[in-house]
């Protein structure tokens, strides 16, 4: 009699990562429910519905909903993504509907940068999970937060880095920090891994590949067949300055990456305090890793 399949719920199930997290975790065997919205499109639902799992509604004006959600999961994934009423309000009410259920383990929405090791007060972003954490490490349930520094597809245009017009990698600070990157599609594996695994640690920090800009420089070089070569922008103490100067005049209230969010990850990925080390990216020994020479090849094809 073959035993029965682990039982994992996703909220934050239609983002990006959400729904490559339910893929990773449906091609892993696992009976998954997708969390989702009241009153979800039914466009949004559909690439979730066609894998077949379950869909759950949960959210403001439906009482116990949460937990019903969560009833019966061994694990919960969180992916939300947003401002202070999604990474805190919400993944609160969601933490709380886990408890309720006796669900014994939670993984949060950090996936990012060891906010940890930052300094409070310095990107809005990390210190909402910051926030959050002390909520979640006040809880009855395990914890597993999984730290991926920046989505390696940050590097395809939003993140300013690769100046393909100038042909120059830009930076500020050194050079020769090395900085870490994971494609969305190997954090979403590894967090199925993470939230299969019977007996994960608090903490799980992996890098799909860690490099310099110098080493960037190269891997462009050589893909593009061009000679790519660092840039400085200018010190930290600059970069710091130019986040003041356009979060005045960009304030973008509302927006979860304002130009100045994205600065501000930037400051702290050549900070080289938020790296991550020691890494875990071995913890899963089968799991294939993206570099980013692949990354930057698929993306010409």
């Amino acid at each position: 009699m073959s035993p029965e399949p682990a039982r994992v719920a996703v909220a934050g199930a239609t983002g990006d990562l959400g729904l490559r997290i339910v893929r990773a975790l449906v091609a892993e065997g696992a009976a998954v429910t997708a969390i989702v919205r009241p009153g979800t499109g039914a466009v949004r639902v559909a690439p979730i519905t066609a894998l077949g799992v379950r869909i759950a509604e949960a959210g403001a004006g439906r009482p116990g909903s949460w937990q019903s959600a969560c009833m019966g999961a061994d694990c919960v994934v969180s992916a939300f993504n947003g401002l202070s009423a999604t990474i805190l309000d919400a993944q609160t009410v969601l933490l709380e509907g886990a408890v309720r259920a006796g669900v014994p383990r939670f993984i949060p929405s950090d996936f990012s940068i060891d906010y940890a090791k930052t300094v409070p007060g310095g990107n809005r972003n990390l210190d909402l999970r910051r926030a959050f954490r002390e909520r979640l490490d006040a809880a009855p349930i395990r914890a597993t937060s999984v730290l991926n520094g920046a989505f390696m597809e940050l590097l395809a245009g939003q993140a300013p880095l690769i100046l393909h017009g100038l042909h120059r990698v830009l930076y500020w600070g050194s050079a020769d920090q090395r900085l870490d990157f994971t494609t969305k599609a190997d954090t979403a594996a590894f967090t199925a891994r993470a939230a299969l695994d019977p007996d994960p640690p608090r903490w799980l920090r992996v890098a799909g590949d860690s490099f310099s800009v110098r080493e960037l420089a190269d891997a462009v070089s050589a893909v593009r067949g061009t000679r790519y070569r660092p840039l400085r922008g200018g010190s930290l103490r600059l970069l710091d300055l130019m986040i003041r100067a356009t979060r005045t005049v960009a304030p973008g209230r509302g927006a979860v990456f304002p130009a100045w969010q994205g600065m501000q990850y930037l400051r702290d990925m050549f900070d080289g305090r938020a790296q991550l080390t020691p890494l875990d990216t071995d913890r899963y020994p089968d799991l294939r890793w993206t570099d980013v020479r692949e990354f930057l090849t698929a993306g010409r094809r």
